[in-house]
């Protein structure tokens, strides 16, 4: 296979805004993907609104077609969205970028979970969160550490740790949980395009080659070869942007060995969020309405009730109770969010409600989760993770973040720096020049 002036491995949100960024400075740049589409955990598809197939679309510009809801199966919030790149770069490519609030803190018809409920429960999260920051700058902690173990609320703020952690309060660290609380901000918007949509958008004319697995990344001599499930690839850089389990596995392995690039990613594991989408019949739903199913156990979904308007309920489970519906097998996490909402919302909704789709992200080839926390005193390690070796080699991704990991913006801010990174280094001499076997 020819060579090129830098290889990103993985085409994700980090490995797309790094190759756009290569590319758009005049570099030859080949974006190798292991899958058979672009955005890796940013994934949209259409939905139709009556009973038929999805329809995939990796590569799609912002074209709905009536009838059709586009959702995420992945990625889904503009987090932090206005200093997000992507909300940018969505109004740049005509995409509807939507600001109405989240509502995460509200209850439909204050159903299972009543206002003075409500309040208890958000003077809780408010002691959990003042212990969590008082104990800081000590030593690092589970989140856990700052919450009674008979606090009646510890249930819901563990689901919540899943939802946002993709793991429970036990397993998440006190300094990466903080580093990401301090710089967030609380607009978080959507795409009505879909998240996925936008970001395989990013990579619209770029040079691209998926179905292509990187195993092996040899850096001892004074070419870099990259041994691939379709033969060899030459390169004077390459921008590695794969999911930290692919490192932490040795997926993907080096020649000379990086071990502190392997340990670095096991430090810092992929938790696991998933979504079941249900189609609605014969009732109206609020605008972008919410529900809790259960406040009082750690193990329920959050349900996001007519988004864009839509005929549809977007599931949402996190943490062990996302991995107990996975393990449970195809259809189990569709059948406990039908249990919750026709338990919360009446008998009759049973008929109402049709699966559409459903993800098990632990399962997905090549990424096997969700996004990255890290384990107790490992919050350094996203550092360790990003560094460069021997200015040849760069890494991005969520995990690299120091702030914004577990976001597709700190997944792009990742690539973007890589790739800024990777042009300081260049200069006459460092341009790819293919041997004569490959030219």
């Amino acid at each position: 296979m020819a060579g090129a002036d830098a290889i990103v491995v993985g085409a994700g949100a980090a490995g797309i805004a790094a190759a756009r960024r290569l590319h758009d400075a005049g570099l030859d740049v080949l974006l190798v993907e292991a899958g058979n589409r672009l955005g890796g955990r940013a994934h949209s598809i259409d939905l139709p609104f009556s009973p038929g197939p999805s329809n995939d679309r990796p590569d799609a510009g912002p074209r709905l077609s009536p009838g059709n809801m586009v959702v995420d199966l992945g990625c889904g919030w503009l987090h932090s969205a206005k200093r997000n790149p992507w909300t940018q770069l969505a109004e740049d490519y005509g995409f509807t970028v939507d600001r109405a609030p989240a509502n995460w803190r509200a209850q439909w018809r204050d159903l299972g979970f009543s206002p003075a409920e409500r309040a208890g429960f958000h003077k809780a999260w408010q002691r959990w969160q003042e212990a969590a920051h008082a104990a800081l700058p000590g030593p690092d902690q589970p989140l856990s550490a700052f919450l009674a173990p008979d606090d009646p609320w510890r249930p819901l703020i563990d689901a919540i740790s899943g939802y946002a952690n993709g793991a429970p309060l036990a397993r998440v660290s006190l300094h990466d949980w903080a580093a990401y609380e301090d710089s967030s901000t609380e607009d978080n918007w959507a795409v009505r395009e879909g998240y996925g949509t936008l970001v395989a958008r990013h990579a619209r004319g770029l040079a691209v080659q998926l179905d292509t697995l990187v195993t092996r990344i040899d850096h001892s001599g004074p070419i870099l070869r990259l041994d691939t499930s379709r033969g060899t690839i030459e390169t004077a850089h390459a921008i590695i942007c794969v999911p930290t389990t692919a490192l932490a596995e040795e997926r993907v392995v080096f020649d000379p060995p990086l071990l502190d690039k392997h340990e670095a990613a096991g430090a810092l594991p992929l938790g696991l969020a998933d979504k079941v989408f249900l189609r609605v019949e014969g009732e109206e739903l609020p605008d972008n309405g919410h529900l809790i199913g259960n406040p009082h156990k750690s193990c329920t979904a959050s349900y996001r009730l007519g988004p864009f308007g839509w005929p549809l309920i977007e599931c949402f489970f996190g943490g062990d109770c996302a991995e107990a519906m996975e393990s449970a097998g195809d259809g189990a996490a569709a059948d406990f969010a039908i249990r919750e909402l026709v338990g919360l919302l009446g008998s009759d909704w049973r008929s109402r409600l049709t699966p559409v789709a459903a993800t098990r992200w632990r399962a997905e080839p090549h990424i096997h989760g969700s996004y990255s926390h890290a384990h107790i005193g490992a919050a350094p390690q996203r550092a360790v993770l990003a560094a460069p070796v021997d200015d040849r080699l760069f890494f991005a991704g969520e995990a690299c973040s120091k702030h914004d990991f577990s976001t597709a913006h700190g997944a792009y801010e990742t690539g973007v720096a890589a790739a800024e990174a990777l042009i300081g280094t260049l200069d006459g001499a460092s341009r790819f020049t293919a041997p004569a076997s490959l030219a």
